[in-house]
């Protein structure tokens, strides 16, 4: 007697011989399904490889690397020079410091009222200098001020920032009229340069 597993084997393979339209059939169906599976795969770490790289660089962007390099060559294009006060000592510094404010201010319709550079305090021993500026300029420009001052070059930082506004002017009209503003302003001076 013939075990029953060979009985059926046999019949399985007595059927393809038999029958070879059966056999291509049951082969292509195969090819197919494996050539389907090898394609899904690729095609899945092909999607995974997207990701990866799409969560990459939103790695990079939330850690500055390739957006501060991009905004870096952005603000060099739009405001060319250079990040540092120029000048062969602190009071030349101060000097082109001055006359950066002065032309912010001018650039605007104010004018500076008075001004004192400081050349002696703790910040010129870390390498800056600060300057403190009373001006007077219509309301709606102070801000095309302040972003002139920070966004520019030399980088400068605003320290300080006291606005007066006139009576007459608070009470009459509120988004017009001419403004004195006393302004804290420092940069980064590099000597020997």
């Amino acid at each position: 007697m013939s075990a029953p597993g060979i009985a059926s084997g046999n019949a399985v393979a007595r059927a393809l011989h038999g029958s070879p339209l059966i056999a291509v059939t049951l082969y292509l169906a195969v090819t197919g399904g494996l050539l389907l599976m090898a394609g899904l795969s690729i095609a899945d770490v092909i999607a995974h490889r997207q990701a990866l790289a799409q969560t990459s660089d939103l790695l990079d962007q939330l850690r500055g690397r390739k957006g501060a390099a991009k905004n870096a060559a952005a603000a060099l294009a739009e405001h060319p020079g250079t990040p540092f006060l120029e000048g062969p000592t602190v009071t030349v510094a101060g000097a082109n410091l001055l006359q950066r404010v002065a032309a912010a201010v001018g650039n605007v319709g104010g004018s500076v009222q008075s001004s004192q550079v400081d050349l002696t305090g703790a910040q010129v021993k870390d390498g800056f200098v600060g300057l403190v500026v009373s001006c007077e300029l219509e309301q709606p420009a102070l801000q095309k001020v302040l972003y002139d001052l920070e966004a520019g070059m030399p980088f400068l930082f605003v320290d300080q920032l006291d606005v007066q506004v006139p009576q007459t002017t608070a009470l009459s009209d509120a988004g017009t009229g001419r403004i004195r503003v006393i302004l804290g302003v420092s940069g980064q001076w590099q000597a020997g340069k």
